[in-house]
């Protein structure tokens, strides 16, 4: 029985396509980001709690 996990020699993989295989690697906490982006999650974050918590008091009648 073949090993379905094994992809054959000179396949492209979903791990490669679209990126620089020759750039040093580099994740979300590594990059650079802007007063603007972090205000911008802030104001995501509050509308978000306001909604997961204030829709349910406001079924409730509190």
């Amino acid at each position: 029985m073949a090993d379905d996990t094994e992809t054959p020699e000179g396949d492209d993989t979903g791990a490669d396509v679209g990126h620089d295989l020759d750039a040093e690697r580099t994740t979300a906490p590594m990059s650079d980001y802007s007063s603007r982006a972090v205000l911008t999650g802030s104001v995501v974050a509050l509308v978000g709690a306001a909604i997961a918590f204030g829709i349910p008091l406001l079924a409730v009648g509190i």
